[in-house]
């Protein structure tokens, strides 16, 4: 088997509660939010991560995205041991090989959609032509290369989704981290969010859900079940739902 995208031996994460001085004297506590997690991810993967309030799964999610270290164990994304690195390095990864969507969609208001999409370039450093190329062409895979100059106010809930995504794909990531993406959207909308991500990982992104409902965990092809602070299930969908395909039969029943 090729060597995994993602691999996690003994991954560890621990809150200290209480100030120096309660902990010198035996009075602070300790929150273990995560304990001991090891999972290979592949690349091409489609996987839902999920779990209570406090299982841990919000946690996994941010050492997924570099956004917070863990206190012991090995994270490695692609090749690469970022588990050890230093706080810029851990930035550079994070913009470069990981795209965030979350449920909140995260726009900037008075900001035209094209510039939206073009807003991690511009940290990365890209020039102004790249930048508005690659902001276009991201914009018409999501289907809203019509609406590049429109702001998020005059978009959906679902159009405000499409162009975070295009956000987090214009840096040509590893993979994509989606923390409750349709957490925000009508039952409708969120099919066509689940189509659009199952279509990119159908082309070859890797995607990792974070949910807590099982209606959308299964249009993944695994899912990871966490409580805890532990992995306690990791099961494979052998045949998960296609929810394009659901809206197509929605469509034509009315």
């Amino acid at each position: 088997m090729a060597e995994p995208l993602i691999r996690t031996r003994d991954l560890t994460k621990v809150y200290r509660i209480g100030s120096d001085k309660d902990r010198a004297e035996g009075r602070g506590s300790e929150i273990h939010a995560l304990a001991g997690v090891s999972v290979d991810i592949q690349k091409d993967e489609f996987t839902a991560v999920m779990g209570p309030s406090g299982s841990g799964k919000s946690t996994f999610m941010n050492m997924l995205g570099c956004l917070d270290r863990p206190s012991s164990g090995e994270y490695v994304l692609g090749g690469r041991r970022v588990s050890e690195l230093a706080g810029d390095e851990l930035a550079e990864v994070r913009n470069r090989n990981i795209g965030f969507v979350f449920q909140t969609f995260n726009l900037l208001a008075r900001t035209a959609a094209v510039e939206n999409v073009e807003l991690p370039l511009v940290y990365a450093g890209v020039a102004a032509a790249e930048r508005r190329s690659r902001a276009l062409e991201m914009l018409a895979k999501v289907g809203l290369a019509e609406r590049a100059g429109h702001q998020p106010a005059q978009l959906s809930g679902g159009q405000q989704q499409r162009v975070a995504i295009a956000r987090a794909l214009v840096t040509r990531p590893l993979l994509i981290l989606a923390d409750e993406p349709t957490g925000a959207l009508d039952s409708r909308t969120s099919l066509e969010i689940m189509g659009l991500l199952q279509d990119l990982n159908r082309n070859g992104m890797t995607v990792v859900l974070v949910t807590h409902e099982s209606d959308v965990a299964r249009f993944a092809r695994r899912v990871l079940r966490f409580l805890d602070g532990r992995l306690v299930e990791d099961h494979v969908n052998a045949a998960p739902d296609d929810a394009l395909a659901i809206l197509h039969r929605e469509a034509v029943a009315v």
